[in-house]
């Protein structure tokens, strides 16, 4: 009767013990979190921020350009951009990993089939002359489980769930970074679109100025050195706007690249930049920790680590393996199926059920002190992220701001070169200035327009700048960002 009892009570101890963890219990670690940002005061706009959640989907946040050719390069490097794939790649390899740690939750199963040559000791089969070899045909199925004690196998899990889901916030991040690239690279073609546009126009203003000096110094109204500074102009202008066709070849060539193609298969349409109004209100401070995807990708490296915490602690104690074997067994292949060629073992054929370790030259000890060390790195990476988002939120913000502000100083500039410009002409054709001064003046004037052109453009990538570092558009998604197995749906990726 004892023994009967002592079979259940050992597995309902061993039950118990698989409940155990010895994992740390988790918490976020705490971070200093301002109020208020600091330069958010000019920041308002058409946008009302929802929840967020980190498994919101982000958004066609670029349509607040309202461009359709935007628009559809987005969705080509979506589909096409290959640093997305590979991410996508590894996300996938990352959730096979998570695949093969869950399946330590479950027995193994094995079958076999094959004959075995074997000689038994004498001492096994009681007998004190030697034994004779034989061979033995075998059909057996095996099983093996290893019940969790001490939690070994569910913090291996816990990890391996927590990798999972800061490589899919990781993707989500080089997704966003994309996507931020993609629009930036744009606004920079739409302004060397402008820029080229003025140097075209200030080229036929220059051609016209130079026919007008060779007229007049053939008519002998002006001397040959006004005609020397007119075609000094001209070249000028030509030189730089050159200049600003080469940098817009390689802005082009940059945009091919994030479209995944190769710059001879891409070209772009001149379509000078137009100024951008919009604002995106930042929302406070605390919500992002839960909007950028990045801050998400370190809290769960810190997750994972923890977890790694109690593998390692539970290497310390016995590990329970439960194996056995079930089938047929005989001395001929004839025979193998008979009722009377049944065989079982319980229990390892070689090692033993359970297993303690003793001594190892301190290699667990070594193992758990590395995972320690692990999530203090971990717990500072992510404090050091968190810092670095409020700095970039706060730069974009402070850009925005005082970009608004140069703006309107650079409007009166502008207003003012033009004026000057007029005025000098007058004064020319009255004798009172000199050609060089009329030179000055609408050089001044390109120069000015130039500087607004760039202003604009810059605005424009500091809104696309901001969005990204306030982590993307928190608009309620139409569509679901998972896939119905719960797996966040990959870009471009279909399901049938």
């Amino acid at each position: 009767m004892t023994r009967t009892l002592q079979t259940p009570a050992l597995m309902l101890f061993a039950l118990v013990l698989a409940g155990c963890s010895l994992a740390p219990k988790y918490e976020r670690p705490e971070v200093a979190v301002p109020d208020a940002w600091r330069h958010a005061g000019e920041v308002a706009g058409p946008w009302k921020p929802a929840q967020p959640s980190e498994h919101a989907e982000r958004g066609e946040w670029w349509r607040v350009f309202d461009d359709a050719q935007l628009n559809a390069l987005q969705h080509e490097a979506l589909s096409a951009n290959q640093d997305l794939q590979a991410a996508a790649a590894r996300l996938r390899q990352s959730r096979a990993l998570l695949g093969n740690a869950r399946a330590d939750r479950f027995p193994t199963v094995e079958a076999g089939f094959g004959p075995t040559r074997q000689r038994p000791s004498p001492a096994s089969q009681g007998l004190a002359a030697d034994t004779d070899a034989a061979t033995l045909w075998r059909a057996q199925a095996g099983v093996r489980y290893e019940i969790d004690l001490f939690g070994r196998v569910e913090s291996t899990v816990s990890a391996a769930t927590a990798s999972n889901q800061r490589d899919e916030a990781l993707y989500r991040s080089l997704l966003l970074a994309l996507q931020a690239d993609v629009a930036q690279t744009w606004l920079t073609i739409r302004e060397l679109d402008a820029e080229q546009a003025l140097y075209a126009n200030a080229v036929d203003l220059r051609a016209e100025a130079l026919h007008l000096m060779e007229r007049r110094f053939e008519e002998g109204f002006t001397s040959e050195l006004d005609v020397a500074r007119s075609r000094t102009e001209l070249a000028t202008a030509q030189s730089e706007s050159l200049a600003v066709a080469r940098r817009r070849t390689l802005a082009e060539h940059a945009l091919a690249l994030l479209l995944g193609k190769a710059p001879a298969e891409f070209t772009l349409a001149p379509d000078p930049l137009l100024r951008v109004a919009v604002r995106v209100p930042a929302g406070v401070p605390s919500e992002l920790l839960e909007r950028r995807p990045d801050i998400a990708a370190a809290e769960r490296a810190m997750a994972a680590a923890n977890a790694r915490i109690g593998a390692a602690r539970a290497a310390f104690y016995p590990s329970l393996v439960l194996t056995g074997s079930a089938g047929y067994e005989s001395a001929s292949l004839g025979d193998l199926l008979d009722w009377s060629s049944r065989a079982f073992v319980l229990g390892p054929v070689a090692g033993t059920i359970a297993s303690l370790p003793i001594f190892d030259g301190g290699r667990r000890q070594a193992n758990l002190e590395r995972s320690r060390a692990e999530w203090e790195e971990e717990v500072a990476n992510y404090r050091q992220t968190v810092l670095t988002a409020f700095r970039e939120v706060e730069d974009h913000l402070a850009s925005l701001d005082l970009l608004g502000r140069r703006t309107a100083a650079q409007n009166e500039a502008v207003t003012a070169a033009r004026r000057a410009a007029a005025l000098s002409r007058i004064q020319y054709r009255e004798g009172d200035v000199g050609y060089l001064d009329v030179i000055e003046a609408e050089r001044n004037v390109l120069q000015q327009q130039r500087v607004a052109v760039q202003i604009d453009a810059e605005r424009a990538r500091s809104v696309v700048g901001l969005i990204r570092a306030m982590g993307g558009s928190w608009d309620a998604p139409s569509v679901p960002a998972t896939t119905d197995d719960g797996y966040l749906r990959l870009a471009g990726e279909t399901r049938g």
